[in-house]
């Protein structure tokens, strides 16, 4: 397993070098794009990134959960959860990884 994690300071960085942009236009960039998915995904819509996966909101509803240690009966509030569904290629490249 990597140990590494990659940033926006690493997404900015990689624009910097493969585009040209300074850096400051670089994390601004990077910043520009995180802001317009997460509005989007905030406003209920699908965010859909061709041969990477399609990020959506899903809506879970209300029931009874129970407490493993207790057996106590605990309810769980209606939410909204972020879900990431990757495409047949993102699928693809990271089993490839694996070998």
């Amino acid at each position: 397993m990597a140990d590494k994690t990659l940033t926006r300071m690493d997404l900015a960085d990689a624009v910097h070098s493969q585009v040209g942009l300074s850096r400051n236009e670089s994390a601004d960039l990077v910043e520009s794009v995180l802001a317009h998915v997460s509005d989007a995904l905030v406003s209920g819509q699908t965010v859909k990134i061709s041969s990477f996966g399609t990020f959506s909101i899903r809506e879970k509803a209300a029931r009874v959960g129970r407490n493993p240690k207790t057996g106590e009966e605990v309810p769980i509030h209606p939410r909204r959860v972020l879900t990431f569904r990757p495409s047949n290629l993102m699928k693809d490249r990271v089993a490839a990884g694996n070998k």
